[in-house]
Order: structure tokens, then C-alpha cells, then sequence
């Protein structure tokens, strides 16, 4: 089912939790919605189900306006962080809830509640579970048998809200990976909501953050990664080295060192580089060693050092501003390195993103 919002806003007394967003949610795709807390992704899920009202704005689900809509009619499957199961209904009837309150007229047979159900705990793999209560679950499996409860009523669109966020790593990690594949069994349109980056970024289809309310980047998780829009979503995604400085000659000038800028950048203008650790390449070199002549190099010195299995990770002092800035490597590499006793290098960055303002 396609799913349109036009417009919406959302104040609650003095705060602004949805300003101006407008947004299209791509049938049978699964869309994350991506930002820091309190930046109006729940709110706008909320939304999208019925749970909450628009000050002004429309939903359009299939084209058709569904803000006066209560829940029931528009057809949505929801899960929360925290699963909301009953805890005195055992795993069977939790997932058969939404079946047997159904209208008499709508409502399934017995046989076909029983049926439906299992077919359900089959499908996220618990079927064996089916007289258990909640409290005999784990928190993966109890969010797992909310989803199959969110989808025994058929949903037209499933909306997830920080499903896996009450979870430890490793769960979390083995949940998305398997809810991945079961969209991709089910093609539901769904939406879910989530403030980790990697999260979003390996299980969407399509990616929308947002930040104080308003959209600030949609589109596949690789494009936003590869080409973010501003500098919120620059350094959202992933840890960034900062480098701060001014225009000068087409060119960023931060310390000691300068970034290449396309034409018509203004002169005398604040602006930032953003480099992720990866993006810079160090090679060692004698204390007092000039970076380069182009000024393109840094001088920096050895702080800290991990080997993290087949990456390590650096942090390094500039030695012009006295800033600290982080490198990714891989071990091998760097155990080339430490085993010639070297603590200065040049650093240089091969790919940054500038934003200019102050703000940057």
C-alpha cells in the first residue's frame, strides 16, 4: 500500500514535533525513519497509525485522505519497543487477539484463528512456543511474536517503533537481519522507526532523517551514506573528524593545512570539512618534518592506538592546533608501522565534504 504524508505539523504546548514534513513511502518497501530523540519520528509514525492527530496535514494511504480515520479502518499492524503483549495470555492467544476481537461478521472461525495462527509462529520460527506465557520468553522471541501479532490481521502497511531497542547487541544484530528477510518474504509496505545509524542503514530500503521536526535527507541507505545533504546528516551518520576553518582563495584553510573547494565558494566564509577515520592516510616522518609544500598534510603525533581484530584504530594529536583526530586502518598495516617505533606521521585526508556557516 502507498503511504503519503502532505504537510503535516504537530505542536505540543510550545514544542514543535513536526514542522512542514512531507514525505512518500514507496509500496512494499521498508522505509527507516532515522534521527536523534525527540526529533518527531515517533510522533510521524504515530501519525501515519491513528494513535495521534495532525494539527493540520494530510495522510493519504492508497491516495485517499485517512487523517479522520480511527486505526481499525486504516488497516495498520503496529509494533512497539516493548512489545505490549498480555502477560496473563499465553504465546497462541497473544497472536490470535486481533482475530477474535474482529467484528462477528469479520471474524475468522476457530479453525481458522488456529490455523492462521500457527502458520504465523512458523513463520517467525517460535511455533514451539505457542503455550507459553511472556514472562517464559526471552526479549528477541517476545519481539518476535509481537510482530506475528501485528501481522494476523493482515495489515496493509506494518509501522515498527524502535522494535529492537529494548535489546542487547547481539540480539538486536540477529533481529534486523532476520526481519530483513522476512519482508522480503512478505513485501509489506512498513515502516520503522530508529535513532541507530547501522541499524537503519543495513536493513532499509530507503532512508528518511530527520532533526527537529523537519526532513533533512531521504533516499537509499548507500546514497545518503556516500552523499549526505547537510552538515546534520554529515556528522550524524558515523563518526566524522572535524576540521574547522575559513575561505580563503577557493580553498578551506583549517591550521596548516587546506581543502580544495569547487568554484564560486565565497572568500572570508566559516566552513567545516568533514572526514570520516578511514578517509585519511598517514605515513611516518621525523618531529618538525613540513607536511607537504601544497599544505594537502597535517603533522600529527601518536596519542592512543587499538588493534580491534582486523582494524586499528588511532587517535592522533594535530600539532598545530593541539585537536585530537581519529584514523581507521588496518592492523596490519599499523603493526608495519609500530614495529619502526614511529609516534609522528603526516596525515592526509583523501575525501572531505565541506559545508559552510557557522553552523557547519
Amino acid at each position: 500500500m502507498s503511504i503519503e504524508v502532505r504537510h503535516i505539523h504537530k505542536q505540543f504546548g510550545t514544542f514543535t514535533a513536526l514542522d512542514d514534513v512531507s514525505l512518500a513511502f514507496p509500496d512494499g518497501r521498508l522505509t527507516a525513519l532515522l534521527g536523534p530523540s525527540g526529533c518527531g519520528k515517533t510522533t510521524l509514525l504515530r501519525i501515519i497509525a491513528g494513535l495521534e492527530h495532525p494539527d493540520r496535514g494530510q495522510v493519504l494511504l492508497e491516495g485517499e485522505d485517512a487523517v479522520h480515520a480511527n486505526v481499525r479502518q486504516r488497516q495498520v499492524g503496529f509494533v512497539f519497543q516493548h512489545y505490549a503483549l498480555f502477560k496473563h495470555m499465553t504465546v497462541f492467544e497473544n497472536v490470535a487477539f486481533g482475530l477474535r476481537v474482529k467484528p462477528r461478521r469479520e471474524r475468522p472461525s476457530d479453525a481458522k484463528i488456529r490455523e492462521k495462527v500457527m502458520d504465523l509462529l512458523q513463520l517467525v520460527q517460535l511455533e514451539w512456543l505457542a503455550d507459553r506465557r511472556p514472562a517464559a520468553l526471552s526479549g528477541g522471541q517476545r519481539q518476535r511474536i509481537a510482530l506475528a501479532r501485528a501481522l494476523a490481521v493482515e495489515p496493509r502497511v506494518l509501522l515498527l517503533d524502535e522494535p529492537f531497542g529494548a535489546l542487547d547487541a547481539k540480539v538486536r544484530k540477529e533481529l534486523r537481519r532476520w526481519l530483513r528477510r522476512l519482508h522480503d518474504d512478505l513485501h509489506v509496505t512498513s515502516i520503522f522507526v530508529t535513532h541507530d545509524q547501522e541499524e537503519a542503514l543495513e536493513v532499509a530500503d530507503e532512508v528518511v532523517i530527520m532533526n527537529k521536526g523537519r526532513v533533512e535527507q531521504k533516499g537509499a541507505p548507500q546514497a545518503v551514506y556516500d552523499d549526505p545533504a547537510t552538515a546534520f546528516v554529515c556528522g550524524f551518520l558515523g563518526h566524522m573528524n572535524l576540521f574547522h576553518g575559513r575561505v580563503q582563495g577557493g580553498r578551506l584553510q583549517s591550521g596548516e593545512m587546506h581543502f580544495a573547494l569547487p568554484g564560486g565558494a565565497a572568500n572570508d566564509a566559516p566552513g567545516t570539512a568533514y572526514v570520516r577515520p578511514y578517509d585519511i592516510q598517514i605515513e611516518p616522518c621525523s618531529p618538525g618534518d613540513a607536511a607537504r609544500d601544497d599544505n594537502t598534510g597535517l603533522r600529527v603525533s601518536l596519542r592512543r592506538a587499538q588493534a580491534l581484530g582486523p582494524l586499528a584504530q588511532l587517535e592522533l594529536t594535530r600539532e598545530d592546533t593541539q585537536e585530537i583526530i581519529e584514523v581507521v586502518m588496518p592492523s596490519q598495516e599499523f603493526d608495519r608501522i609500530r614495529a619502526r617505533g614511529c609516534h609522528h606521521f603526516i596525515a592526509r585526508p583523501s575525501r572531505a565534504r565541506v559545508f559552510f556557516g557557522s553552523g557547519a
